[in-house]
């Protein structure tokens, strides 16, 4: 059973202890959520994190794929940062490429730097750094990663296709996949944030965590555009990916924790197969 785990994970940075500074009380919720989804992630001892980010790169109507053989960055808050170094699944991120290519979708794989050898590096995003520095960190042996840049010029519908993608690519191979969504969900619940307030926000998020708890998560790829548009997530690509995958590799979700302690929704969900 290659795909052995799956999840929906924030990238906030006040989840980190290390950023978190003043904030470290707000967020305690999610971070123990994310602290049990590492634990559960380390049970089903994945050999490749396959995370597909909303903040790596953005290509024009295509769905990127990293193929460096690494991936480091770092995250700044005041005087305080992380950074974090990843061995890439070349092999597997290639895989990908050639499957959705044969597929007939618009995906693009993506290197940076050298060939290959230890200047193959692509800058980590925090959409895939704060999940990693939970997921990674106290794991041996540590997973290789995978990168995925969903676009946004992409319907969503497409990006669920890609998921089925990865579903398939992990089925049949030996290895052991994980899918990481990583998604902060509606951005307007504060008039004080910086994209304003909307009563879409509630509602968008309530719907995906209502998805989650009865097993529907393609539901939404029937959310209406101008919803998605008033709440301001950057959940809905990530997810429809993660969707596509579970409609190859049914899995039983659970909600570990959901928290809006200020402008963005944090949801933290685990996916895992049926026994």
């Amino acid at each position: 059973m290659p795909l052995v785990f799956a999840c929906i994970a924030p990238h906030g940075s006040e989840i980190v202890p290390e950023l978190a500074g003043r904030k470290l009380g707000a967020f305690l919720p999610t971070r123990e959520g994310m602290r049990s989804m590492a634990s559960r992630m380390r049970r089903a001892k994945p050999d490749t994190i396959v995370v597909a980010s909303p903040h790596s790169l953005r290509l024009h109507r295509h769905i990127g794929v990293v193929t460096s053989e690494n991936s480091s960055g770092s995250v700044l808050e005041g005087d305080k940062s992380i950074r974090l170094r990843a061995k890439c699944d070349v092999e597997f991120a290639r895989a990908l490429v050639e499957d959705a290519e044969g597929a007939g979708l618009p995906v693009a794989g993506v290197n940076y730097g050298a060939d290959k050898g230890p200047l193959s590096d692509l800058a980590m995003d925090w959409g895939t750094l704060i999940p990693l520095w939970f997921l990674l960190r106290g794991t041996k042996p540590k997973p290789k990663i995978v990168v995925v840049a969903p676009s946004r010029g992409v319907p969503l519908h497409r990006n669920f296709e890609f998921g089925t993608v990865v579903g398939r690519a992990a089925e049949r191979g030996a290895k052991r996949i994980a899918f990481v969504a990583s998604a902060d969900q509606a951005h307007a619940h504060r008039k004080s944030g910086p994209y304003g307030y909307s009563p879409s926000a509630a509602k968008y998020d309530e719907f995906v965590v209502r998805a989650v708890n009865e097993g529907r998560l393609s539901s939404i790829l029937e959310l209406a555009p101008g919803v998605i548009d008033e709440a301001k997530p950057d959940s809905p690509w990530q997810m429809a990916m993660l969707a596509g995958a579970l409609s190859i590799v049914p899995m039983e979700g659970e909600v570990l924790s959901y928290q809006a302690p200020t402008y963005y929704g944090l949801l933290c969900a685990s996916y895992s197969r049926n026994p």
